[in-house]
């Protein structure tokens, strides 16, 4: 791996108890690094502590303990004129955009510059490439009662950068935005990792977001980091069942209603077994099923297909029914672990 830009070290947060409830435990020990120029994301549900988490990384939380430490300094040992200045190399953009009104597009792309008292020379060499960059130079003049919801996102988007940050910090960014919006946003945000080498950490509910530009991520669960690792990894082969509840709906792992209300997790006698087989890289758009039943004698029946890109490796999902004897379900099992597939017995049915 390469150099990490940030890292938490063994890092707790517990929020004090207020008079009559008991302290409130937010997060704990984490232990994370995100790589350079890398896009990592923080996957949870409400209330798993993805927002504490990225606030920790621009000193808006203090952890209780550990450390978090960002392009090789320690956050958490600063004081508050030195987070300032930190927070310089730290850009962040907000689920609600959280634009000025009375300010033009240009004008808030241009109140960070502002407020550190760089010239209007300088911040006219700055904002200018950076409207361009996010496809807005049209638009540098208008409000953002004038703006779309994309065009709002891509204002917020300039205006992190605009201090030339080292890490770029996105907090849902995406989740006020439709569809469409929402891929063209994820775009943008791997066009800027890409052609300005920016370190991203991203936290999301989204696990669509996850698999359009995260390089790696993290699943996060009560506080804990319960999964870690490059995110085609995680897709192909999900430990924590929370992992394998956010995967399921975009892989098509999850099995059609009438088949998943008569499911089983015993053996029927005579019935089926039904098997999802994971299609991945090279494999993925190979024909192994008709392969293996040519092999066996076996007839496959497919239940459920779907062929996709993670990370931008090849990815397929296919859950087949074949007789659920041990024998048969053995050597099918077998034949396509040979060819290099994961397999799992999701259950029988009769």
């Amino acid at each position: 791996m390469t150099n990490a830009v940030i890292r938490f070290e063994g890092v707790e947060k517990t929020y004090p108890s207020r008079a009559g409830t008991a302290a409130v435990p937010a997060l704990t020990d984490v232990n994370l690094t995100v790589p350079e120029a890398a896009i990592v994301g923080v996957i949870g549900r409400s209330g798993a502590g993805k927002s504490t988490l990225i606030r920790l990384v621009n000193g808006l939380e203090a952890p209780t303990s550990g450390r978090v430490v960002v392009d090789g300094t320690d956050i958490t040992a600063l004081s508050e004129p030195g987070l300032r200045e930190a927070r310089r190399s730290i850009g962040m953009i907000f689920q609600h955009f959280n634009l000025l009104a009375r300010r033009t597009a240009y004008q808030n792309v241009a109140l960070p510059l502002e407020i550190a008292g760089v010239s209007a020379r300088e911040i006219k060499a700055r904002v200018e490439p950076l409207l361009d960059l996010v496809g807005l130079a049209d638009k540098r003049d208008r409000y953002p009662a004038e703006l779309s919801g994309g065009q709002k996102q891509r204002v917020g988007i300039a205006r992190a950068l605009a201090t030339r940050p080292r890490v770029l910090l996105s907090d849902e960014a995406t989740s006020a935005l439709d569809p469409e919006t929402t891929n063209q946003i994820l775009a943008l945000l791997r066009k800027v990792n890409a052609e300005l080498k920016l370190t991203v950490l991203l936290i999301t509910h989204e696990m669509a977001v996850i698999k359009a530009v995260a390089d790696r991520v993290a699943v996060l669960d009560g506080g804990r980091i319960v999964e870690e690792g490059r995110t085609f990894e995680l897709f192909a082969r999900p430990q924590h069942p929370t992992t394998r509840s956010f995967i399921s709906a975009i892989t098509g792992a999850n099995l059609p209603p009438h088949l998943a209300d008569r499911i089983q997790a015993a053996p029927i006698p005579g019935g089926q077994a039904v098997l999802r087989i994971v299609f991945t890289g090279a494999h993925a758009t190979d024909p192994v099923l008709s392969r293996v039943s040519r092999l066996l004698s076996i007839d496959l029946n497919i239940i459920q297909a779907q062929v996709d890109d993670i990370a931008g490796e090849p990815f397929g999902v296919i859950v087949v029914s074949l007789p659920g004897d041990a024998a048969t379900l053995g050597a099918v099992t077998a034949a396509i672990e040979r060819l290099g597939l994961a397999t799992e017995v999701i259950g029988y049915v009769s």
